[in-house]
C-alpha cells in the first residue's frame, strides 16, 4: 500500500487526541499521523497559524468540528499545502446570535468552575440517543475535557465565536475533499455537510448512519472505511 503525506489530525472543542483513538493506528498504514495542538490561542486564525508553523510542507488534514473550522482557515492561508481535506460533524457558516449567545453562556460557566457541569449538560447532544448510557464513551468525553482543562476551553470557545464564514472558500478547494457527518448529528446536522459538499469540486459526501457529532468514536470503523477511500481517491 503506498503511503500517502502526513496526515495531521484536528480534534474538536475540549476533544484532544483520544476523539481519534480508532483512527490513529489505522491511518499509519497510510502515512505518519500528527495532532497538532489546538489549545494555546484564542481565534481560529492564531490556533491555524501555530499549527502551520509547525507541519510538513505538504499534508492530509483531517478535522472534526472545531477542527474543522480550523481547516478551513489553514485552507484560506496554506491551500497549497494541503494534498487532501476531511471534514467531519463541522460547518462552513459562522454561528447565529442563538448560537453565540449559547457559547458566551457556556463560557461564564467554564470560568465558574462548573466545566463538569458543562460536560453533563452536553453529553446527550453529541451523541446518538442509543449512546446516552454509554458509560465508556461518557468516560472519554470526559478524559478529553481533563485533558484540555477550563482555561483552553474557554480561548478555543472564543476562538469559535469570532470565526468567520468559511463558504467564500468552497471556490479555491480543488483537494480531494471527504465530507462527513452523522446521521443524527444535532450539533452541526447533515444538511451543513450536504452544503459544503455540493460546493466543493469533486467532493464525497458520507452520512453514518446511528450516528451523532461524534462520529469517529461512536462509529470508528465506518469512519475509518471513509478514510480509507479518501486516501486511495
Amino acid at each position: 500500500m503506498s503511503k500517502s503525506a502526513p496526515i495531521l489530525l484536528l480534534p474538536g472543542l475540549n476533544a484532544s487526541a483520544r476523539l481519534y483513538a480508532e483512527q490513529i493506528p489505522y491511518l499509519w498504514r497510510f502515512g505518519s499521523v500528527m495532532v497538532p495542538d489546538h489549545t494555546r490561542d484564542d481565534t481560529i486564525a492564531a490556533i491555524a497559524t501555530r499549527i502551520l508553523a509547525d507541519a510538513p510542507p505538504r499534508f492530509a488534514l483531517i478535522g472534526h468540528s472545531m477542527g474543522g473550522y480550523i481547516a478551513f482557515e489553514i485552507m484560506r492561508q496554506a491551500a497549497e499545502r494541503v494534498d487532501r481535506l476531511a471534514l467531519l460533524d463541522t460547518s462552513a457558516r459562522s454561528d447565529t446570535p442563538e448560537q453565540t449567545k449559547s457559547r458566551l453562556e457556556c463560557i461564564a460557566m467554564a470560568e465558574q468552575g462548573r466545566l463538569s457541569e458543562l460536560n453533563d449538560n452536553v453529553f446527550p447532544v453529541i451523541v446518538h440517543e442509543s449512546r446516552y448510557d454509554d458509560m465508556a464513551l461518557r468516560a472519554i468525553c470526559d478524559a478529553m475535557s481533563k485533558d484540555i482543562g477550563p482555561a483552553a476551553y474557554v480561548r478555543q470557545h472564543k476562538a469559535i465565536v469570532t470565526r468567520p464564514d468559511s463558504r467564500s472558500t468552497f471556490a479555491a478547494i480543488h483537494c480531494p475533499t471527504l465530507v462527513l457527518v452523522g446521521d443524527s448529528d444535532l450539533l452541526t446536522p447533515p444538511d451543513l455537510a450536504e452544503e459544503i459538499a455540493a460546493e466543493i469540486t469533486a467532493a464525497q459526501f458520507t452520512l453514518i448512519p446511528t450516528c451523532g457529532h461524534l462520529s469517529t468514536l461512536e462509529q470508528p470503523a465506518l469512519v475509518n472505511t471513509a478514510l480509507a477511500n479518501w486516501l486511495a481517491a
